[in-house]
């Protein structure tokens, strides 16, 4: 069965949130943990949480996808927002433990002209620090499309932050079909090129979900603009080919299209649809 959602508002909990995917025939979704522009968190309702995953249970929703703000730049030169980030990711990862076995997105952040090994090294020093053995939760470096001094614009910058991190058990990596795109891999004509790069690269067990998204933009842009699915550069062909690709079926899919719930709703229409 394909395992697909959308990001939703989580502004009215995690129930609600429940409800909406259920709505549109999602059987996961993503969300903010926070303000995705601040850091404000809203206080954890447990009845709510309780709720959710019986909930959850009932209507098969499976393991989902939290999403750090975009405020977070742990590969920063300014040691306050460095320290800023790891405040925050410690608060998210306390908080996600009332969800255990869910996913942590972030993005790794930007040098901002330090050069990327010295933002390496921040981002892998503020993960040591963080994780614990005991936690539920894995996470995930997502790939970026390299906008300016971003880290992770290619593979072989995500390995180098993976091979920094102690408990390797607890880190994987989410894949954004967009951002990939617009960083230079053509995965419209070598799907199968590009996973094999980064299995040779990152290895195909530590991709552990997809941001499935269209582009706005042509292969190399670097500009990160989402398009609905079938709409942009990359595709509905390819996004089938990706939904239905042997080491990807599995993985769970994310929408982060620019759409309302109904827009949400047909698209996970039509790519269960062209699901095989």
């Amino acid at each position: 069965m394909l395992t697909i959602g959308c990001h939703l508002s989580s502004s009215k909990g995690y129930l609600a949130m429940g409800k909406d995917a259920v709505k549109i025939n999602a059987n996961t979704f993503q969300f903010f943990t926070r303000n995705p522009r601040g850091a404000k968190a809203k206080a954890i309702n447990p009845s709510d949480i309780a709720a959710f995953l019986e909930y959850a249970k009932e209507h098969g929703i499976g393991r989902i996808l939290a999403h750090a703000p975009y405020t977070l730049n742990a590969a920063s030169k300014d040691e306050g927002l460095r320290e800023f980030a790891k405040n925050t990711m410690e608060d998210d990862l306390n908080r996600l433990e009332y969800t255990p076995g869910c996913c942590y997105n972030f993005h790794p952040g930007s040098h901002v002209g330090q050069g990327a090994e010295a933002g390496i090294t921040h981002i892998a020093h503020m993960l040591n620090t963080l994780l614990k053995p005991e936690q539920h939760t894995t996470v995930l470096l997502e790939t970026m499309a390299g906008k300016g001094s971003e880290i992770g614009r290619n593979f072989e910058e995500l390995r180098k932050i993976l091979d920094r991190v102690d408990l390797k058990e607890h880190m994987g990596v989410c894949l954004d079909t967009c951002h990939v795109w617009d960083g230079g891999y053509d995965i419209v004509n070598h799907l199968d090129e590009v996973l094999d790069h980064f299995d040779q690269v990152i290895g195909l067990n530590h991709l552990k979900a997809i941001h499935l998204n269209d582009s706005q933009n042509p292969l190399g842009a670097h500009k990160d603009r989402h398009a609905r699915i079938g709409e942009g550069h990359i595709g509905l062909d390819a996004m089938v080919r990706i939904i239905n690709h042997p080491a990807l079926r599995e993985l769970p899919f994310y929408l982060e299209t620019p759409n309302e719930l109904d827009g949400y709703g047909r698209e996970i229409l039509l790519l269960r649809n062209n699901y095989i």
